[in-house]
């Protein structure tokens, strides 16, 4: 279902799912977006359309969207690469990404879990979830390379 990156495991171990390839604006789309995206491009059969639908709409009333309590947390010249991590005990909401991963696999589209005590500097906090502008990319890329990925 996608490959499992992870710091030190003693730590809280925020959870993201992504894609592993930049896309055009240099950000790596999260799950939600991947499906999306597929749904726009109407790749989605009649099944995984309904799923999509209805897993959109559970997830949007099960937690907040950070742009209704901030509209700026997503803005790439205020927040550069702003992407948002479930937090470990946001079990009930990380049960329901599966659907979404079987999906992606069935259209041979890549989504990698990665797991992380600090995956960036945080600018949006609930009780679910953080958002937060990753670490510079020569950190990132740093880490990357230490663990034999490209």
């Amino acid at each position: 279902m996608g490959t499992t990156d992870s710091d030190r495991d003693s730590e809280v171990q925020y959870v993201r799912f992504q894609s592993p390839h930049r896309n055009s604006r240099g950000h790596f789309t999260g799950v939600f977006g991947l499906v999306n995206n597929l749904a726009r491009e109407g790749r989605l059969s009649d099944e995984q359309e309904t799923f999509r639908r209805g897993g959109n709409r559970w997830y949007d009333a099960a937690y907040t969207d950070p742009s209704t309590v901030d509209p700026h947390v997503y803005d790439d010249e205020i927040n550069p690469g702003a992407a948002a991590w479930f937090k470990p005990s946001a079990t009930h909401l990380l049960a329901r990404v599966s659907g979404y991963l079987e999906i992606l696999s069935s259209h041979g589209v890549a989504c990698r879990a990665l797991r992380s005590a600090d995956p960036g500097r945080v600018i949006y906090e609930d009780d679910v979830q953080i958002v937060v502008v990753p670490h510079a990319p020569e950190a990132t890329a740093a880490h990357e390379n230490s663990h034999g990925r490209k």
